[in-house]
């Protein structure tokens, strides 16, 4: 690495957590990379996150324990944050910081590219209106993921989505694009016992050798954290606007990255907003989930799924909430669903994908997409307002039909939603939705059209299932 500026800084004022105050440094920049060496010979790398015309304000990369204020200097790195980014990446373990951690040896950078990306110009945005299949059934036809899209996962604590992450890494796929779709995975807080997982997963199902995994552990200084997704996404612009891979990039978990921006505001002493988190961090988010989309003129696409753990199961606390302003909406996954031992546990009544109409239907997944999608939707609403009727009156006061109903229910969950760990086309999924709703009587499906019913009811689940077809 280059040093852009012999120049030391050794007025360094005081020392507060992760963060260090320098004194006359009004001519360091925001952003830059400095290296903090203290009396003993140890470097410490740090960013600038703060410039005043009294002070400059620098992120540690490391603890800070042992430097003294006596015998600390800074020294200028680069003017900015930047990542050396190659093709080769694909397929390596990487750090939060970019940094190798698979035994292999350092990539040969093709570029150095500064982690904040480049703005996207608004006028060369194309529309976003391709099908990603992620092999989730639920997902695929209630929820569906179009190409260029932010679609965030909102979960809780204790459910399993490091493993549905993992699964929609190792199954996602653009129709007819297979060999140019590549993953970008970015794990922010992991435990050790997570980081295992993820790279076992990985490695067992084969996934690594089209993704890049950077993983940043829970003991790894906070700073960290906030560098990790802007790597990945780094990362991901470089393979889809360079290379013309349609890139789905995974970040997760986002809750862990807001609680890093608040534990770094406490120690600059801002002013706290909602919950102690800081006042820029709808700002904050939205740099990192605007980073996805399609350009006009370019081959490749960078699509998000955002994954965050709710506090408390709380959609309305200020990291869901937030995150729902900016996305393109959610895929809710379910305690209770979870608690029956389905999985995925998603929940498609609460869940919503805001451009799910843009890339499904006739000449893009099946002509039938919206309407079974709908269908399922309504019946499945009305299977569990029929449930809560059953606790307080029992069954016998249900008709028939109310009967039906309340059996769609239960195979709904336990056949579509809960597929387990296979991988399903998006016509096998709708394959098992039409089976489904063959249970119920034709009169009931109004959001079908003759068309189709002609077509497709009568599907046998019995039959499907004794093929192994789900």
């Amino acid at each position: 690495m280059t040093t852009l500026l012999k120049k030391e800084y050794n007025d360094v004022a005081y020392i507060s957590g992760p963060l260090l105050f320098v004194n006359a440094a009004s001519d360091l920049a925001y952003g830059a990379i400095v290296n903090i060496r203290d009396g003993s010979g140890r470097t410490r790398g740090g960013q600038v996150i703060s410039v005043s015309d009294q002070n400059a304000v620098i992120q540690v990369f490391e603890e800070t324990r042992g430097l003294d204020l006596a015998t600390a200097s800074v020294s200028l790195v680069e003017d900015v944050a930047r990542l050396g980014v190659s093709k080769e990446m694909i397929g390596r373990r990487f750090d939060g910081l970019g940094r190798p951690i698979d035994g292999l040896p350092q990539v040969v950078a093709e570029q150095r590219l500064s982690i904040n990306g480049q703005p996207m110009n608004p006028a060369a945005r194309a529309k976003p209106e391709e099908f990603i299949q992620t092999g989730i059934s639920t997902i695929d036809v209630q929820t569906s993921l179009i190409r260029g899209q932010k679609l965030p996962v909102f979960s809780g604590s204790g459910l399993p989505h490091n493993e549905l992450a993992a699964q929609i890494a190792r199954q996602a796929k653009v129709p007819g694009h297979e060999g140019d779709f590549a993953v970008v995975f970015a794990a922010m807080g992991l435990t050790q016992r997570e980081v295992s997982f993820f790279t076992q997963e990985f490695e067992r199902t084969g996934a690594l050798a089209r993704s890049v995994l950077f993983l940043n552990r829970a003991d790894d200084p906070a700073v960290e954290r906030l560098l990790t997704p802007r790597m990945a996404l780094t990362t991901a612009e470089y393979l889809a606007f360079e290379h013309g891979y349609h890139v789905l990039v995974i970040l997760t978990d986002l809750t862990n990255y807001c609680e890093a921006l608040r534990e770094i505001g406490g120690a600059r002493e801002e002013i706290p907003g909602r919950r102690g988190f800081p006042g820029y961090m709808y700002t904050d988010l939205a740099s990192l989930y605007e980073r996805a989309g399609v350009v006009q003129g370019k081959p490749g696409s960078v699509t998000q799924i955002p994954i965050l753990s709710m506090p408390d199961d709380d959609i309305t606390h200020p990291i869901p909430d937030l995150t729902g302003y900016i996305t393109e909406g959610q895929i809710v996954v379910d305690r209770g669903l979870n608690a029956k031992g389905i999985f995925p546990p998603i929940n498609p009544l609460p869940s919503l994908s805001r451009l799910q109409g843009n890339g499904i239907g006739k000449g893009k997944t099946r002509a039938d997409h919206k309407n079974v999608s709908d269908q399922l939707f309504a019946a499945y609403a009305n299977g569990l307002d029929l449930r809560k009727l059953v606790a307080i009156t029992g069954e016998d006061a249900l008709t028939e039909t109310d009967k039906l109903y309340l059996r769609f229910a239960d195979d709904f969950e336990t056949y579509f939603i809960g597929q387990g760990g296979q991988d399903r086309s998006i016509e096998d999924s709708l394959t098992v939705a039409w089976a489904i709703l063959s249970k119920l009587p034709q009169s009931q499906l109004t959001r079908l059209s003759r068309d189709s019913i002609d077509k497709f009811y009568g599907t046998k689940l019995d039959e499907m299932w004794r093929g192994n077809r789900i």
